[in-house]
């Protein structure tokens, strides 16, 4: 399955009329890649923080005939009971679709005053040996239980997740994907994720058309891309830009994330109402972009629904990096 040809721009024929022509697609910014199955594109509602979200979500996908290939959440495998993990994983594929959760902790929600502060400090990663092993931890349960992607926000984690999946300590079709707080804003650092572990990467949504050719240059790892961003990472909304993003950017996920909405992680009870809401508008959201890359005749090459896997991408060789002088 591969994208058309000759997408309309939006707004092309209008100024046509008054005789502004929109400059022509340059061939070279042209993403070489595909998904194996030889879609450019696949779809991802994240922020579905339990089995009740994850319900509403299903309904109004079917309501809406939003097609849907990832599920992520955001709270943590640790927030979340083994029966509410399991619920969710047989849920999931009932549909054929792929359930992601994230490893916890991470350090914003640690002791340390470091991410409080203007600089940031360490971000979302996690904070010294227990910190890690209760990542490590989170992921060995997950898997046990029938979930087959994480969502990880530390290179240690990553390398280390990455090492026990060659090494037969998880599951080989265990796929780990970039969180977007973390993720890489140039090529060098994109493909040395790529070379951690990563099989999709989240990148910030403010890089601009130019800056995903230039990635696409050095990689074929599948990019995860908010077409709307919440508040906490710029709440920038790109829906016009859709086709270009994949014509750029591909293989891409399409990520139906939401602005002007509170955050709900770490989720509880107390946020029930806020998160299905959200959980509904997002896949909203999502009817939005498809019907506007139908308008302007970029609706194919979407990847068939169940597809999850990446291919081969690039790894950094095991041996090497645990030799000793």
């Amino acid at each position: 399955m591969t994208a058309p040809s000759g997408n309309r721009r939006p707004g092309a024929e209008a100024f046509a009329r008054l005789g502004y022509n929109a400059p022509l697609d340059n061939p070279a910014d042209s993403s070489p890649h595909t998904f194996p199955d030889g879609g450019t594109w696949r779809t991802e509602v994240p922020s579905v923080e339990g089995p009740e979200a994850l319900g509403a979500v299903l309904k109004e996908s079917a309501r809406l005939d939003v097609p849907i290939h990832r599920i992520s959440q955001g709270s943590g495998v640790w927030m979340l009971s083994d029966s509410e993990i399991t619920e969710m994983v047989e849920s999931c594929a009932e549909r054929d679709i792929e359930l992601c959760l994230f490893t916890g902790p991470r350090g914003t929600w640690d002791i340390g005053a470091g991410t409080r502060t203007s600089s940031g400090g360490a971000g979302l990663r996690a904070r010294g040996h227990d910190a890690l092993a209760g990542c490590v931890e989170d992921a060995l349960r997950a898997t046990e239980l029938g979930v087959k992607c994480l969502l990880v926000a530390d290179e240690g984690v990553l390398w280390t997740l990455h090492q026990l999946r060659a090494q037969g300590g998880l599951p080989a079709d265990t796929t780990f994907k970039l969180s977007a707080l973390i993720g890489p804003v140039n090529p060098a650092a994109y493909a040395v994720y790529e070379q951690l572990g990563a099989d999709s990467l989240n990148i910030p949504s403010d890089l601009t058309l130019g800056h995903l050719t230039e990635i696409r240059r050095v990689s074929r790892a599948p990019m995860d891309f908010y077409i709307e961003a919440p508040d906490d990472l710029g709440g920038y909304v790109r829906m016009y830009e859709a086709a270009e993003l994949i014509r750029r950017g591909a293989p891409i996920y399409l990520k139906f994330g939401l602005s002007k909405a509170p955050s709900i992680y770490p989720y509880g009870a107390q946020l029930r109402d806020v998160t299905l809401a959200t959980a509904r508008e997002r896949v909203r959201r999502g009817r939005l972009v498809l019907d506007l890359l139908a308008r302007h005749g970029a609706g194919g090459g979407m990847s068939p629904l169940g597809s999850r896997l990446p291919g081969p991408l690039n790894r950094f060789p095991l041996h090497d990096l645990h030799d000793k002088d």
